[in-house]
């Protein structure tokens, strides 16, 4: 098995870098090289896949990625870390071949080079959501995945109806797949030490539930409701919907947003004109 990146030398790499790990970009990289092997693990990435990783800073969760899948397109948006990548793969044993680097905003992509079948992550707190979604809805060809968020993050995706942390994260990403929490993470395996928790979320994506012209009208009605997520559906689908349509839905108007599946907002959708 090949060596992984620890504390010390993503410090020297840091410091011949002249990187300051900053929040903005929230960067916090993993020293824990078990850490990395666990997560692979947990999203049972196998020979031949093709990993995505976004984010992948100074290479920790990329070199336990190359021991195990066939090929690895990491997007990172930092030059610095960008040229550094390719470096540190070669030194750790990996030929250059089998990482594709895409020196961009994750949120600017839309198309890849290669089909990835697999997801896997530490994607930042500030974008973590939008980053899901949008490769989700962009990559079918993505099938599981596992990303690593902030715990509180984590708990809104893999909320179900009627949790309190369900919300408008947790409904959309269920229209592309089955989410569930897959384990926390220590503080104490990120540099610098960051002043929240860390929390894994497992996916696996599902059959369609219809097309993009179902998909945008029910977000549309996911964001009404959990925007005025204290109202009834009556009230806070109005825009959209009169209670006879939402009784035609098979929905009782006086429910709110929070107890509704993606397929209630999905059967709400269709009824709207």
């Amino acid at each position: 098995m090949s060596s992984l990146l620890g504390a010390q030398e993503i410090r020297e790499i840091a410091d011949r870098l002249d990187l300051h790990p900053t929040k903005k970009l929230g960067q916090n990289f993993v020293i824990d090289a078990n850490t990395c092997r666990k997560i692979v693990k947990v999203a049972e990435v196998k020979p031949g896949d093709v990993a995505l990783e976004i984010g992948p800073g100074l290479g920790s969760l990329t070199l336990a990625l190359l021991e195990v899948a066939s090929h690895v397109i990491a997007i990172e948006v930092d030059h610095r870390l960008a040229s550094e990548l390719p470096v540190t793969i070669e030194r750790h044993g990996f030929s250059k071949t089998a990482l594709t680097l895409i020196h961009r905003d994750a949120l600017e992509i839309e198309q890849l080079p290669l089909a990835p079948n697999v997801l896997v992550a530490n994607l930042p707190y500030n974008i973590s959501v939008p980053v899901l979604l949008r490769f989700l809805e962009l990559f079918p060809s993505i099938t599981s995945g596992v990303v690593m968020v902030q715990s509180e993050v984590a708990e809104r995706l893999a909320a179900k109806p009627g949790n309190k942390e369900y919300g408008s994260p947790s409904a959309k990403a269920a229209w592309w797949a089955d989410l569930h929490l897959a384990g926390s993470v220590s503080r104490s395996i990120f540099w610098p030490v960051p002043n929240v928790d860390s929390s894994l979320v497992a996916f696996t994506r599902h059959a369609p539930l219809g097309d993009e012209n179902l998909r945008a009208r029910t977000f549309a009605l996911i964001d009404a409701a959990f925007g005025k997520r204290r109202k009834m559906i009556r009230s806070a689908l109005s825009d959209y919907l009169d209670e006879e349509a939402i009784a035609r839905a098979g929905i009782d108007p006086s429910l709110r947003g929070e107890v509704l599946t993606v397929l209630d907002f999905m059967a709400l959708a269709r009824e709207v004109r």
